[in-house]
């Protein structure tokens, strides 16, 4: 499959899978309370760490792999089964512990339902892995919309019937569920059923180090909501776990799809060509320009987004919510950074500068999180400045990344966002940073941020001024 075409299925797969999610999420912020959304977003968080692990990287290891023979495919499914099993169990034994430091009794029966999604999770993964690798988005796409549409079904229908925070806990477990049907159906006819231990030194060296760094990963984005769930309450973390959500948006609308079509294509280009420069700054080159413009549009608009979302009831979280958007656009530049030096092997290099990253990233949260909301807001752009900065240093050294030829990059992306931010500052301009009115803010800043959008790409000649073309000839073709 070509990387265009891929990257169209990648995509779909991410809307689709988006437009369910926002669907059901503004459904729930309305069933739920900012309370109950707290203790599951703290009970997850904690899972989190135990989720870093549940393959050990053996399914990145399997996309990588430039000699995928049956005993390395026996050896990989090995680690994800056993995996699987043993945090299932292990899961089970901590939830009453960690029921009892939060003093909410609530979360050992999430945290039960949840367990159950580690055991089963091995029979969706190694299909997964062999998907990518393959780059048939096509059927990964399947699976993550079938599996993302029971998931929101669910939870929705038992919310709606007062089953609080455990409704999305049975979510998680519906679409755990599905996922690991329809991936029985695409897994390989060849492919063994019997785990293997032959080759599974392999797998676990270049697993455990990947695994390290996601683990490490997983304790500076996770930090806020636990500090926050202990430090202050689980309201302030629920409302938290909101405004994150809006804002890491932009990762599932655009990050999450360039990045899977990314990890096979620049390994690709690795095995094939020797270096991943080229494709890393015109994927650097897409992911800033609508980054950037994503966060300046919230910045703006963070008011009639969040109540047309969740509601009147989170309101409390409009501030923090701009304060979040302001940091998520200090890192999108290195949005990319992990993804390169992964598809080059060079998972030293990835666990080092995560170490560095969460040390810094931590005690800003930590202090942020002792004194309000907004003071943790400021942190995170902070901590967000220094992370990029420790990325792109990094990858620039690995992969021989010319400085000038990324600046010319950022500097065309920036110029795109602030063209796309005309409309979205007109609407601040005119209706305030807290309108009343919803649909008129949203309209202007709408309609003037795409076409912004559309005329900064051509104005300044960036690198999406070819995918426009492309979009354009195909209308203009369909439309003959």
């Amino acid at each position: 499959m070509s990387t265009r075409k891929s990257l169209f299925f990648s995509f779909l797969d991410r809307y689709a899978s988006l437009a369910i999610s926002v669907a059901s999420s503004m459904v729930i912020a309305r069933l739920l309370s900012p309370t109950e959304i707290g203790v599951f977003s703290v009970t997850m968080v904690l899972l989190m760490f135990v989720a870093t692990v549940r393959d050990m990287g053996a399914g990145q290891y399997m996309v990588q792999e430039r000699e995928l023979t049956t005993e390395r495919i026996r050896a990989v499914w090995a680690v994800q089964l056993g995996l699987g099993l043993g945090l299932a169990c292990l899961v089970l034994l901590a939830s009453y512990p960690v029921a009892v430091f939060y003093n909410e009794p609530r979360m050992r029966n999430i945290m039960l339902v949840v367990a159950l999604n580690y055991a089963i999770n091995p029979f969706g993964s190694l299909t997964y892995a062999w998907l990518m690798r393959e780059m048939r988005f096509e059927s990964v796409a399947l699976m993550r919309f079938s599996a993302g549409l029971g998931g929101a079904l669910v939870s929705t229908w038992l919310a709606w019937k007062n089953y609080g925070p455990i409704s999305l806990a049975f979510g998680s477990l519906a679409s755990t569920m599905v996922n690991a049907v329809i991936a029985v159906y695409y897994r390989p006819k060849s492919f063994p059923w019997l785990p293997g231990v032959g080759e599974i030194k392999r797998v676990l060296l270049f697993g455990s180090q990947l695994t390290a760094s996601t683990v490490v990963t997983v304790m500076s984005s996770g930090a806020p909501e636990l500090f926050l769930g202990k430090l202050q309450n689980l309201t302030a973390a629920g409302l938290y776990s909101r405004s994150n959500g809006l804002v890491q948006m932009f990762h599932r609308l655009f990050v999450d799809a360039v990045g899977a079509v990314c990890l096979p294509w620049f390994a690709r280009q690795s095995r094939e060509r020797g270096g991943v420069v080229d494709p890393f700054l015109k994927a650097t080159a897409y992911v800033t320009a609508f980054g950037w413009s994503f966060c300046l549009a919230v910045i703006c608009l963070a008011q009639p987004i969040v109540r047309v979302l969740y509601g009147n009831q989170w309101d409390q979280s409009v501030d923090l919510t701009r304060l979040l958007a302001v940091a998520m656009a200090c890192s999108v530049p290195a949005a990319l950074c992990e993804i390169a030096l992964l598809s080059s092997g060079a998972v030293a290099t990835i666990a080092r500068v995560t170490i560095l990253g969460m040390i810094q990233s931590v005690a800003f949260v930590a202090f942020g999180a002792l004194q309000s909301l907004v003071v943790l807001g400021i942190s995170m752009i902070a901590a967000a400045a220094v992370s990029a900065a420790l990325w792109l240093r990094a990858t620039s050294r690995h992969i021989d990344l010319p400085i000038l030829g990324l600046l010319t990059t950022l500097r065309k992306s920036a110029a795109v966002a602030l063209t796309a931010a005309i409309g979205p500052v007109l609407a601040l301009w005119i209706y305030g940073p807290y309108p009343d009115r919803l649909v008129m803010p949203l309209a202007v800043g709408g309609v003037g941020g795409v076409a912004g959008f559309v005329v900064g790409v051509m104005v300044f000649q960036h690198p999406l001024q070819e995918e426009l073309r492309t979009i354009w000839s195909k209308i203009k073709r369909q439309a003959a």
